[in-house]
């Protein structure tokens, strides 16, 4: 049975083919995902998504929440992750990132603000992520 993925944002397929596993953040903690999987659906939280391709070798993403759908039926289990925005990690400018940190640092030092605490979130991810 083949694991057959699909992570995608509103604009664009970000990376879909056949892969060993899948290994993702859910917002009540990690999950696992091989070939034959019991159906689920999960909230992601910010962060990585790591995928085993089919070759052996991790891909990474990184994924600003959304959710994972996981469906299983002869001869394939699907996964579809559907983010609001989704990047590669060799995709990812980490001194951009790595600036838009500080920004959001120095905005938070001045003033609490629960939207740049998102944000805040979402480039430490990026930056973890990046390679």
């Amino acid at each position: 049975m083949s694991l057959q993925v699909h992570l995608v944002t509103p604009e664009r397929e970000v990376w879909s083919g056949t892969a060993q596993m899948v290994i993702a953040q859910g917002v009540d903690g990690d999950v696992g995902i091989l070939s034959g999987h019991t159906p689920l659906l999960i909230s992601l939280a910010i962060g990585a998504l790591r995928i085993k391709d089919e070759g052996g070798a991790w891909q990474t993403a990184v994924v600003d929440g959304g959710f994972m759908h996981v469906a299983s039926a002869e001869p394939s289990t699907r996964v579809d992750v559907l983010a609001a925005h989704a990047e590669m990690a060799n995709q990812i400018d980490k001194r951009a990132a790595e600036a838009r940190v500080e920004e959001l640092r120095e905005h938070l030092a001045k003033a609490e603000d629960v939207g740049a605490r998102i944000e805040l979130a979402k480039a430490l991810a990026r930056v973890d992520v990046a390679r």
